[in-house]
């Protein structure tokens, strides 16, 4: 009983003095200034057939894609990307329309819909940057 009056009256006392974890964590204590982070969005895609689908379920197929995003319009091609050890899905995948027409359709009926279970979201899928060099080697196809 004595050992915790005493555990008591030493943490009300740190506590008056502003001491403790709260004093040693609040920004006014830090001998530097954080930086601050400046999130740039990358500018919007351009419209295209292709869409990028992000916010899948593991459990989500490419047959389970392709029938969400075909009642909009004709889907040429679906894909979830998957894992290649567990086969499950990475969380993404793109499905490709017939027109463009189609694909913001698409956009417009599925984008922050649910998806076996989970909110998607669909966007404008945007190109591939291009590889680094290997090796500091001339780049890919110029050899």
């Amino acid at each position: 009983m004595a050992m915790r009056a005493a555990a008591t009256a030493a943490i009300s006392a740190n506590s008056r003095m502003g001491r403790g974890l709260s004093a040693l964590f609040s920004s006014s204590s830090f001998p530097f200034n954080l930086p601050q982070a400046k999130v740039e969005k990358p500018p919007p895609a351009e419209p295209s057939t292709n869409l990028f689908v992000s916010g899948l379920s593991k459990r989500t197929t490419t047959e389970g894609l392709r029938d969400a995003f075909a009642k909009f319009g004709e889907v040429v091609h679906a894909k979830v990307v998957t894992d290649r050890v567990s086969g499950y899905s990475k969380g993404f995948g793109f499905v490709q329309y017939a027109t463009i027409e189609h694909a913001e359709a698409g956009i417009k009926g599925m984008d922050g819909q649910f998806l076996d279970g989970w909110v998607i979201f669909a966007e404008y899928a945007r190109p591939r940057p291009p590889l680094p060099p290997l090796n500091n080697g001339p780049p890919y196809g110029q050899r």
